[in-house]
């Protein structure tokens, strides 16, 4: 039916504009509120807000932490009580943090100044987190109520503020009200789990001071039979859930842990048929935390073999951050269902022992391999080999599908192998340029340049165009990111 003449989109009524308006994107919604007041209000429908991702700080989207804080709280004051899923990741520092009086250099390992020695306390460590703060509590105000929250996803971008030690109150207290309110937002954490009533997915990832060992008991009834999903990673801390907790959340289908917290009693209570079968695993194994959080009482290899008889299709995924090779070959069960494996060190190297090992044991469910490593020197790990274990590993693992290196020497003519042994299979095939080395003797044989020779002969292998990453940054993202980024992707691939 045409409009009559004069008479403009201000005449549709509310529920078509909401329509409309359902089409665009988070942002064009917010820019189209400013048109009018009833475009305002119909922006606000609980319909158009079922789903909330954003990132707040870190400089993200051109914006400054001071811009941050008014727009979440903005969005949270006006979402927060009904939104359906709610995808957030908080990051209150722009960059990295450095101690006082260090010198300029910088790389992922950069730390912060000790929170435990307040003359080396930076004024930039305490804004930091003090801004984190403010965000989660403000986070947790408006969604303490929601009872349609089916979707809670939460990731600190917080390892810069922490320490070779637990983040405790002997440390907020330097932050003004800082135990106030990281009791506050314990408290608001815990009434969203009691309030709620078809929470599906929770994920909370180093969100420091938020998760407690008394939080999931709260967790109402009707959310622990509905929970589908458990993500709780936070290395400075000891386990976050008890097997009894564990044991009420019986329909679970994924979980992410730290791997020191998946001991053997929990691993048998994963393995009961009264539950429904686990399906997707994800384990995040820190070698700086193991001090505090030893191996001792993890998961044994009857462990793992009871638990994969009662889930047949349960995959593992495993990042190991700095953890030496005599530490993996303890974890590295024969019984692990290992399908996605990622070594990421700054210094720590990777044995070619090790690397024999995944190729013979995961020989059949490994499709994902990322070996990385953020030092200047390249090792070369077919030194004293007759083979290259990298190309073994290709090889032997049929299904391997990403293989990711930097940080250690890969010889262009075993390159030039892997791509021909898997050929299109390998969908992802990232190698860093500093990376890649060629043997003087073959290029002496080889007329032309021979990295224009690499190219062309990688991508005949692969079958399609194939280059080197030029730029390592692209490779070297920071790893707790990394890791809650893919197990979101990999527990819902299920």
């Amino acid at each position: 039916m045409a409009l009559c003449e004069g008479v403009g989109a201000m005449a549709l009524p509310s529920e078509l504009i909401v329509h409309i308006f359902s089409f665009l994107s988070d942002r064009d919604k917010l820019r189209a509120s400013a048109v009018c007041s009833r475009w305002r209000e119909c922006l606000f429908y609980p319909a158009l807000w079922t789903e909330l991702k954003l990132r707040v700080g870190g400089g993200c989207n051109g914006g400054s932490s001071s811009e941050d804080a008014p727009r979440l709280e903005f969005l949270m004051r006006k979402f927060g009580s009904f939104v359906r899923e709610l995808q957030l990741e908080l990051a209150p520092v722009e960059g990295y943090l450095s101690p006082l009086n260090s010198d300029s250099s910088s790389s992922r390992m950069d730390q912060p100044p000790g929170p435990d020695n307040d003359s080396q306390l930076s004024e930039r460590w305490r804004d930091a987190m003090a801004n984190y703060l403010d965000q989660v509590l403000c986070v947790f105000t408006s969604i303490r109520n929601n009872r349609n929250l089916q979707k809670l996803s939460l990731y600190g971008d917080t390892c810069i503020l922490q320490q070779e030690g637990l983040l405790d109150s002997s440390n907020l207290h330097q932050i003004h009200q800082g135990d106030k309110k990281i009791n506050e937002i314990q408290q608001l954490f815990m009434e969203m789990l009691s309030n709620s009533r078809q929470l599906r997915w929770l994920s909370c990832s180093f969100m420091l001071g938020l998760v407690t060992p008394c939080s999931l008991a709260c967790l109402s009834n009707p959310s622990a039979e509905t929970l589908k999903h458990l993500s709780l990673l936070d290395h400075q801390l000891g386990p976050l859930i008890s097997p009894s907790e564990l044991d009420r959340l019986s329909n679970l289908h994924s979980l992410a842990l730290d791997f020191s917290d998946l001991t053997s009693e929990l691993c048998g209570l994963l393995a009961s048929p009264r539950r429904t079968p686990l399906h997707r695993l994800s384990l995040l194994l820190n070698g700086a935390a193991l001090e505090f959080k030893p191996l001792e009482g993890t998961a044994t290899e009857d462990d793992w073999k009871a638990l994969v008889r009662v889930s047949a299709n349960l995959r593992v995924y495993l990042m190991a951050l700095e953890v030496d090779s005599s530490e993996l070959l303890r974890v590295l069960k024969p019984s692990l269902p290992l399908e996605r494996l990622h070594l990421d060190s700054y210094s720590t190297l990777v044995s070619d022992a090790t690397l024999e090992l995944i190729s013979q044991q995961y020989n059949k469910t490994l499709t994902h391999f990322i070996l990385l490593r953020d030092d200047p020197e390249f090792p070369d790990l077919s030194v004293n080999r007759n083979e290259d274990p990298l190309v073994l590993l290709a090889w032997r693992c049929t299904q391997l599908a990403v293989l990711v290196i930097h940080g250690y020497t890969v010889w262009s003519h075993n390159l030039v192998a892997i791509s021909r042994l898997r050929g299109s299979s390998l969908r992802v095939l990232t190698i860093s340029e500093e990376s890649i080395d060629f043997d003087p003797d073959q290029s002496v044989c080889m007329e032309g340049d021979p990295v224009h020779n690499l190219v062309k002969e990688v991508s005949q292998g692969l079958g399609r165009v194939w280059h080197p990453c030029l730029d390592s940054s692209l490779v070297l993202s920071e790893p707790t990111q990394h890791f809650h980024q893919e197990l979101q992707a990999f527990s819902m691939g299920m």
